[in-house]
């Protein structure tokens, strides 16, 4: 059964998406910006996002430790350090999957970082 999980960005009804998806114990969290937090350097901004990552995994039922897979987007390739370490403040025992990929830019021009996720749920 699938459950389309909503968040507060303002581009999903434009865009047509939904914060996270849970199919069966599977939980796929879209690329999430630091929206309410443009002006923090790529840091704070890495942490507003992995918040609202682990909110909207909670919304999903499932939590941080179920985090299989993170992909980082990044926009400036000076921020990878800043950006990783925040990263390994939420899953440095966890440790999934991660992946850092430096692009041109985001939808907001201000956002250093935006960030995906995909969660199992055992059982």
């Amino acid at each position: 059964m699938r459950q389309n999980i909503s968040g507060s960005s303002p581009y999903e009804p434009i865009i047509g998406f939904s914060r996270a998806v849970r199919i069966g114990n599977a939980v796929h969290v879209s690329g999430t910006g630091p929206v309410g937090a443009d002006d923090a350097d790529a840091a704070g901004q890495t942490r507003h996002v992995l918040t609202i990552v682990q909110k909207t995994l909670e919304q999903a039922g499932a939590k941080l430790e179920d985090v299989v897979r993170t992909r980082m987007y990044l926009t400036h390739v000076e921020d990878w350090e800043a950006i990783g370490r925040v990263h390994g403040e939420f899953f440095g025992t966890i440790r999934p999957a991660a992946t850092m990929i430096v692009v041109a830019k985001l939808l907001n021009p201000a956002w250093r970082i935006e960030i995906e996720a995909e969660a199992v749920l055992s059982g």
